[in-house]
Order: structure tokens, then C-alpha cells, then sequence
């Protein structure tokens, strides 16, 4: 199998490079859920009690796997984050019989165990593994690529990854998918931000949406299928450091891998 090195960009919405279609085609497509899923309320779950602060909307339709995987206690919950308190989400999952590692620089400790089934780890998913000489000067900045990590705690499958990384998520969607590590993934709950360009993103604007709408469109190729969207009012009304478009500069979404078993 053949290492690819980038994404395969879809052609420009518009016969000219225009900001307008561009950012028209994007916002259109993260508002229009692909498939329909009736369970996504973790209520329904023992031992949630709480409504997230959040939609971290997960599928829990008996067509897709999860729901089977929780219910013979078989299911892995990865969450990327970066020092956030709302971790709702992950305690219901561990309530519900899910294994949950949660990563997150900020930890004070390299691994934590809460309870039977949540672990905190000391370590930041980047879209790179680190340069061995420059990791050398840097001891305490434990950033690691999700592949490498699955490798490392010998995991082959994870049935929920979960992110809030602020504006990190392109880039890691990115490595996800040239490294075929999102076949690995049952479904992706990520919050994307598009108040700018993103870590490592370059180019003009209309460069930048295009190569998001990309992304997603490479997901879809793999399977994945957007069934919730939420556009988080709470937030600026942001789009690339203007206020335009209509458009919040954070968005929730959630796919399931339709392939998933």
C-alpha cells in the first residue's frame, strides 16, 4: 500500500476560485446530515443522569455497532482534549461500561485511573510524531500521532473519538485519514473550528475552505456518514476572522462509519 502524502482536494465549487461558493459549498454540507439516527441520547444509557454541556452526539441506532459494543461492555472511547473541565461525556461513557482514555497535555500525571473504566493520560494527539532530536530538549511536550498511540497500548479499534482541540482537529483528520487510521474508528465526534485557517493550514481563503470541504469529502469516502450537526450560537459568529456567511466559528459534528461492525 502506497504512503499518501495529501488528501485529494475536490474541484473548485465554482468555475473560479470564489470565497463565496467556496465557503456556500462547506457550510452547507457540515448543516446537512447524511443519514438519519434516531438514538443519540446517552439518557437512555444507565448511569447518566446529567446533559452534557455539549451535543456530543453519539449514534446508538441497533443498526450500528456501539450500541452492541456498550451493551457487552466492549467498547473504547478515545477523547482529545486540552484542558477542559466538561468531561460529562466521558464519565457517562465509563458509566456505561465503556473504556475511556482521555489524553490531554494538562494532566498532572503521566496516567491516571479514575475509577474501573476512565484513564487520563499525560499526552497531546498531534498529526506528527516528534522530532527525535528536538524531543530530546523538550521532555515535558508529549505529543504523539493517534496511530502511534494505538500501537503503543496495542488497541486495534476505537468505537468513539471524540475531539476538542481547538484548532488543531484539521490537521489530525488530516493524518487520520492518510494513515487509514480513521477505518480504524466506529464514529468521530469532533468540533471543528473555522474562525481561521487551523494549525498548519495555509493558502488564501478560499484555498483554506476548499481544502476543508476536502477533508470531509475524503471521510465520506471512507464510509463515514455525518448524522448530527450543531452549530454552537454561544460562540463568535466568526468565518475566517470576518463576521460573515451566517456562520458560527464552531461547529459539533458527529459521523458514523457505516462499514463498522
Amino acid at each position: 500500500q502506497t504512503v499518501r502524502w495529501h488528501i485529494e482536494l475536490q474541484p473548485w465549487a465554482s468555475p473560479t476560485p470564489s470565497l463565496n461558493y467556496e465557503a456556500s459549498r462547506f457550510l452547507k454540507y457540515i448543516s446537512t446530515s447524511q443519514i438519519s439516527c434516531e438514538h443519540m441520547n446517552l439518557n437512555s444509557l444507565k448511569g447518566y443522569s446529567e446533559t452534557p454541556k455539549k451535543p456530543w452526539s453519539v449514534c446508538l441506532d441497533e443498526r450500528f455497532g456501539l450500541i452492541h459494543r456498550i451493551r457487552s461492555k466492549q467498547c473504547r472511547l478515545y477523547s482529545l482534549g486540552l484542558g477542559n473541565d466538561d468531561n460529562q461525556f466521558e464519565l457517562s461513557m465509563a458509566n456505561s461500561g465503556c473504556e475511556v482514555h482521555r489524553f490531554d497535555p494538562s494532566i498532572k500525571a503521566a496516567h491516571i485511573q479514575e475509577g474501573r473504566h476512565l484513564w487520563y493520560h499525560r499526552l497531546s494527539i498531534d498529526w506528527r510524531d516528534p522530532n527525535p532530536a528536538i524531543a530530546a530538549h523538550k521532555l515535558h511536550s508529549n505529543t504523539k500521532k493517534l496511530g502511534t498511540v494505538l500501537n503503543e497500548f496495542g488497541h486495534q479499534k476505537i468505537d468513539v473519538l471524540k475531539a476538542d482541540v481547538e484548532s488543531a482537529e484539521w490537521k489530525i483528520l488530516e493524518n487520520l485519514i492518510l494513515e487509514d487510521v480513521v477505518e480504524q474508528i466506529g464514529q468521530l465526534v469532533f468540533e471543528v473550528h473555522i474562525h481561521w485557517p487551523g494549525f498548519e493550514v495555509s493558502g488564501n481563503d478560499s484555498t483554506v475552505v476548499r481544502y476543508w470541504y476536502s477533508l470531509l469529502r475524503e471521510l465520506e469516502l471512507k464510509d463515514f456518514r455525518l448524522f448530527h450537526t450543531y452549530k454552537d450560537l454561544s460562540k463568535p459568529q466568526m468565518f475566517l476572522k470576518k463576521e460573515a456567511f451566517n456562520a458560527s466559528s464552531c461547529y459539533t459534528l458527529s459521523w458514523v462509519n457505516t462499514r463498522w461492525k
